[in-house]
């Protein structure tokens, strides 16, 4: 082991994953003072010393995302003047990850400029959880560790296998991670082909795989305005699906996503708390959240001692 302690600080993003996770490391979270003056601009400054020590930002980029971010960066920026001995940023959910291409001309690839960002501030390496495209790890130059909720929900999910239960992924770009959903439960695997006509809009098409008479489990990474979840419920259904279930690692929970949930057939949707649940959300009868602090605890145990974080998910 390189380093003789190591410290845990957060942003406002997610301070109760932080604690939590803190608590599961039996440390106390790092102090720190987070503020913004009355144009906007965020102010920080970090309330302990870090001087050669191995630290730990746990900051996932969600809404606020721009906020968040900038608060990402401005504390590892003042770790490392600070003479952190090295930096990972923990990112439970990494903002921008959908914006991993360029589709379309004159167009920014952001997945790649918000890496560089995270890089340039300070960062030593990366700690992220269910990156939206596994390929977004290229975009670094530092270590990246890759975890998967999966873990969590297989633990949740297990109850519920046999051979009524049919894994679906929404759609072309979630097979993989679908059919390792199912192969963990010992489950037939089904496919939706969507054609998606706008952005946040999608039409589903048919059904790949035979999900009558079975109770369905639509494996995805994100939810976000619930337009494909809702819509790949109705499929099923009309399909002779006898029930549908979800789940998501990242809650992001957009707009009008709350009250399509709560009007469509699902179920009910398993997420976990890499994003925390608001307003709306909190109350949902059908959303339960499930912690991956263990998991993310876990990992930045096996990162400080130098261990293997893949025995993870083994």
């Amino acid at each position: 082991m390189r380093f003789n302690h190591f410290k845990v600080f957060s942003g406002n993003a997610n301070p109760a994953l932080a604690a939590e996770i803190c608590y599961e490391l039996g440390c106390q979270l790092g102090a720190v003072n987070v503020r913004q003056f009355a144009d906007g601009e965020v102010h920080l400054q970090v309330q302990e010393n870090v001087r050669g020590a191995d630290v730990f930002v746990v900051q996932p980029t969600c809404t606020p995302v721009d906020r968040n971010l900038m608060e990402l960066l401005l504390m590892m920026d003042a770790l490392k003047r600070a003479s952190a001995e090295r930096i990972t940023a923990v990112l439970p959910y990494y903002g921008y990850a959908r914006q991993d291409r360029k589709d379309r001309p004159r167009m920014p690839i952001s997945a790649r400029l918000v890496a560089s960002l995270i890089e340039r501030a300070g960062a030593n390496r990366i700690l992220a959880l269910d990156l939206h495209a596994a390929q977004i790890q290229g975009f670094f130059d530092v270590p990246v560790d890759h975890l998967f909720a999966t873990p969590v929900m297989i633990d949740y999910f297990s109850e519920l296998g046999g051979e009524s239960l049919t894994v679906v992924s929404p759609d072309a770009g979630g097979v993989e991670r679908a059919r390792a959903f199912a192969k963990r439960l010992d489950s037939p695997l089904a496919i939706i082909d969507k054609r998606r006509t706008d952005v946040n809009v999608a039409e589903v098409m048919h059904i790949i795989g035979d999900v009558e008479g079975q109770h369905c489990l639509i494996v995805d990474d994100l939810i976000d305005t619930a337009g494909t979840l809702v819509k790949a419920t109705e499929a099923l259904l009309e399909q002779g699906a006898l029930s549908v279930r979800a789940c998501a690692t990242h809650a992001v929970l957009s707009g009008p996503a709350v009250e399509r949930i709560e009007n469509s057939g699902l179920q009910e949707v398993i997420v976990t708390n890499s994003i925390p649940l608001r307003g709306e959300a909190d109350n949902c009868r059908r959303i339960k959240q499930l912690s991956v602090a263990p998991l993310l605890a876990k990992a930045i145990q096996s990162v400080h001692e130098d261990g293997s974080v893949s025995t993870l998910f083994v």
